[in-house]
């Protein structure tokens, strides 16, 4: 995947940014890319990545970008190639220190990140990690919450009690970094319709929504039932991974 050359770090004015509406990119227009650090990823099969870095982002999240190029297709395979080159596949991943970092069982995030990357390796795209640690309440908050999980409260139940919404997370920041990365038509890798609606309320062209996996372990099956019941997240094969 080829990022335009007009994307190149650069110092972009310091006004104060403001949430785009339903329909609008006015926040979105402003993003531009700080900074490009090629690594290479062991998580993405040793391949080499850009992480990127973004100046005048919608909200103060330290939001960043891992963009991973398509692999050379064999002579074999060229006609296979226009629909992931016309449209990359992307990843709206939201940080969960718990399950990304240290493996919890209670969640199906850090499972997600692993497919997700394991995806970029095969084809390219990008996966954008969005600091909305715990559906945007924190981590602190987040524990909080576990421990109220505990007592038989569902994900959502747990967030009420300790007074914040059900999802406070907000895509406009996904959005911005998809326009200075010149990725405005894409295929989008998610189960929550949510990050469909709201990136194209900001303007973003998504041909093709893609599930992810479902990754059910005793400790998160609730979990995941909220996510499907109450969330409305699209779970279809949950009862029967369950089963």
């Amino acid at each position: 995947m080829t990022i335009p050359a007009d994307t190149a770090p650069g110092t972009a004015p310091n006004t104060p940014p403001s949430r785009a509406g339903t329909a609008g990119t006015a926040a979105t227009a402003r993003a531009s890319v700080r900074a490009r650090v090629p690594v290479t990823l062991a998580r993405v099969r040793d391949r080499s990545a850009d992480l990127i870095t973004f100046h005048d982002l919608p909200d103060p999240g330290e939001h960043f970008a891992i963009v991973v190029p398509a692999p050379p297709a064999p002579v074999a395979a060229t006609d296979a190639r226009p629909a992931a080159a016309e449209a990359p596949l992307v990843r709206l991943h939201s940080e969960c220190l718990t399950g990304d970092v240290l493996g919890s069982a209670r969640c199906d995030c850090g499972p997600q990140l692993d497919e997700a990357l394991q995806y970029l390796a095969e084809q390219g795209g990008a996966l954008l990690y969005l600091r909305q640690e715990g559906r945007g309440i924190g981590l602190y908050n987040k524990l909080d919450t576990y421990v109220l999980q505990q007592q038989d409260y569902d994900t959502f139940a747990a967030n009420r009690m300790i007074g914040r919404g059900d999802d406070e997370r907000d895509y406009g920041a996904a959005a911005a970094m998809l326009r200075a990365l010149g990725l405005t038509r894409i295929r989008l890798l998610t189960n929550n319709p949510a990050k469909v609606q709201e990136l194209r309320e900001h303007g973003i062209e998504i041909t093709e929504v893609l599930p992810t996996g479902v990754y059910v372990t005793p400790e998160n099956a609730r979990y995941l039932s909220a996510k499907a019941e109450l969330g409305g997240h699209h779970l279809p094969r949950l009862q029967e991974t369950a089963a």
